[in-house]
């Protein structure tokens, strides 16, 4: 039986063609389109994964690039820090680490046997407060003065802000430059801060020295006095960062429903009533938030106490890890165990904050 000449072939074999049509007149191999379908397929099952998914594991899954960026820009060298603070200083040499000692330098800064406390014989342990006689010197010293700080200013802070933030709610002419004029201090910079403080409590140079002498409340030089100048650093701690939990504050404030002021008042709620029963717990996440902030960073307190009277009056624990690395001896190991001791008791604030506030979420108020 004839065949037409024009009539196409398949091979005898019966393998596949040696290629399939492409759109816009182009070819797929037979390997690019297993390997196109293979795509295709896995691609459909990640979407099915993720689709079957929690909203909880969801949202850790998105999470989940933070927490790597985080373990590499902050637990990595926080383990790092702990691994140092287990040898031993070595001062002379290439080598600024010694042989393995464990927890050696830990008990050193804790019995008052580190070479760290040289830097603060001037402060005494048995002056009036804040410093006072802990029976181990200059690291618990340190630690007191650190809390004290970090507890009284934030206390303050809050009160003062909250207030702010009360004014900054209501409705009145010129409350934009009111809230300009509360945040301006957030604006300055910290050296900045510090040198206005440092030339205001100046004998020869500022009044506020001169000032609270005539009062009986300073000394005839405040910055060289340990009490004096810790008083002044805190009231430019409180000058400066008041404005920040005035914001978050306000924050809170304004997310709260104003409908329910107005049944409350229809119930014939005293203003107080209100502020108790409906201000407060709805502001509290917010308020807490803003605590744990302002605690954070007062437990880190260095550049104020450094540019207003100096490490060696007012002697806190980051001054003791920056003292340590870079005050002439190096006693690296030291200052490590030093700085893993600060971020251990950060965090344990921290953990305090949060039990707290799982607390407020979970209807204590």
């Amino acid at each position: 039986m004839g065949t037409d000449s024009n009539d196409e072939q398949r091979p005898d074999d019966g393998t596949a063609p040696a290629s399939e049509p492409l759109t816009d007149g182009g070819t797929l191999t037979g390997g690019e389109s297993g390997r196109s379908q293979d795509r295709e397929r896995t691609g459909n099952a990640v979407m099915n994964w993720m689709e079957n998914l929690s909203e909880a594991a969801y949202a850790y899954l998105l999470l989940l690039p933070a927490f790597a960026l985080l373990t590499l820009i902050a637990f990595y060298p926080l383990i790092r820090t702990f691994v140092i603070s287990l040898r031993a200083n070595q001062t002379r040499g290439l080598e600024p680490l010694g042989a393995f000692v464990g927890i050696e330098n830990y008990v050193d800064i804790l019995t008052g046997n580190a070479r760290l406390a040289r830097q603060f014989l001037d402060v005494g342990l048995t002056s009036s407060f804040p410093f006072v006689e802990l029976g181990t010197p200059f690291f618990q010293q340190a630690l007191f003065v650190t809390l004290a700080f970090a507890v009284i200013s934030v206390v303050i802070e809050t009160v003062v802000g909250f207030g702010q933030a009360y004014v900054l709610d209501q409705d009145f002419r010129g409350r934009r430059w009111v809230r300009v004029a509360i945040i301006l201090p957030w604006a300055v910079p910290i050296v900045i801060q510090g040198m206005i403080f440092f030339l205001l409590f100046q004998p020869t140079v500022g009044f506020g020295s001169d000032l609270m002498q005539s009062l009986g409340i300073f000394s005839a030089t405040p910055l060289a006095n340990s009490r004096d100048a810790f008083i002044i650093i805190l009231v430019a701690d409180i000058w400066k960062s008041s404005a920040f939990m005035a914001l978050l504050i306000l924050a809170g404030l304004q997310s709260v429903d104003r409908s329910l002021y107005d049944v409350a008042r229809v119930a014939g709620a005293s203003p107080w009533q209100r502020f108790k029963l409906i201000t407060l717990p709805l502001i509290m996440p917010a308020l807490l938030v803003a605590m744990l902030f302002r605690t954070m960073d007062a437990m880190r307190v260095f550049g104020l106490i450094e540019s207003t009277a100096g490490c060696t009056t007012v002697p806190s624990l980051s001054c003791l890890v920056v003292e340590a690395m870079f005050g002439g001896t190096r006693i690296y190991a030291t200052a490590a165990a030093v700085a893993f001791a600060t971020a251990l008791v950060i965090g344990l604030i921290i953990g305090g904050y949060v039990l707290l506030f799982r607390d407020t979420e979970g209807g204590m108020y």
